[in-house]
């Protein structure tokens, strides 16, 4: 019996997961790697030819995980490659440039492109996700901030960390979040344990203030046509503040957004007759 009990224990020690790394080129998901793994950073950019593959172990709790790392290319020439890797992945760590908009805006592409690689039957719940805002020691050419990233990850209840592969700033918190995630989720029957990200914030309230954030004018930040009514322009603004009022929103961002609806409908009415 004695034995039985220490082969189960053993057994709970031992964790083989598969986790990837997606974005765009030159995010920098190779050097968050080998930031981690080899407590380094390579400062001349080499891109990832196809799929770069590393393993290493990891202590959580009462667990050892090997973890096995594929690293995406991120170039579109590549799709062929890293499709085939897609499958079996119970961690993806999807990572942007804050100073690059274009590599936030197509992290719903790397989504996008996960879910057709994966098939109809895949279930997204059983992966653990992580987005890295990566390259935060640049603040001079930061575009993006803590809030849109934040908003963005959160909202589809993934983990958000601001990192800097340079500095090592947020990547060990970052891994140590993501393996215990994932222990977490191989524990739970292979489904992400509800509290395990909780944004506290609905996803309108989210889409909301990014619908504001890229309004064009006052018009369209309110969500009317040019020329609306005094009514209609109230009623579209009553309809925002009630989502967005700081004192019952906690979404990222929503005291900005509230106070940008605001002054619109205070321009507005200031324009009609």
């Amino acid at each position: 019996m004695e034995t039985n009990l220490q082969k189960r224990r053993e057994n709970k020690k031992s964790l083989r997961v598969k986790v990837i790394s997606l974005g765009n080129a030159e995010v920098g998901k190779s050097c968050i790697i080998k930031r981690y793994c080899e407590k380094r950073f390579v400062s001349k950019y080499l891109a990832t030819i196809g799929i770069d593959y590393g393993v290493t172990k990891v202590q959580v709790r009462d667990r050892e995980m090997k973890v096995n790392i594929f690293d995406m290319a991120g170039h579109p020439f590549f799709y062929e490659v890293r499709n085939e890797f897609y499958k079996d992945s119970q961690g993806v760590i999807l990572v942007y440039d804050v100073g690059l908009k274009e590599s936030f805006d197509a992290l719903d592409s790397w989504l996008g492109e996960m879910k057709q690689e994966m098939g109809s039957h895949a279930n997204m719940e059983s992966i653990v996700f992580v987005v890295c805002a990566n390259k935060v020691d640049l603040t001079k050419r930061r575009v993006i901030d803590e809030s849109e990233g934040r908003l963005w990850a959160e909202s589809r209840g993934f983990h958000y960390f601001e990192t800097s592969a340079q500095s090592g700033e947020g990547i060990g918190e970052m891994f140590q979040a993501f393996f215990s995630s994932i222990a977490d989720m191989c524990e739970n029957g292979g489904r992400r344990p509800a509290s395990g990200v909780s944004a506290g914030f609905t996803r309108e309230q989210a889409d909301t203030i990014r619908r504001i954030r890229s309004s064009k004018d006052s018009w369209d930040m309110l969500g009317v046509k040019p020329g609306a009514t005094r009514d209609e322009v109230n009623k579209a603004y009553r309809k925002l503040a009630v989502l967005l009022h700081p004192d019952k929103c906690v979404a990222p961002g929503s005291e900005d957004a509230f106070k940008a609806v605001v002054n619109a409908r205070t321009s507005l009415l200031k324009s009609i007759k």
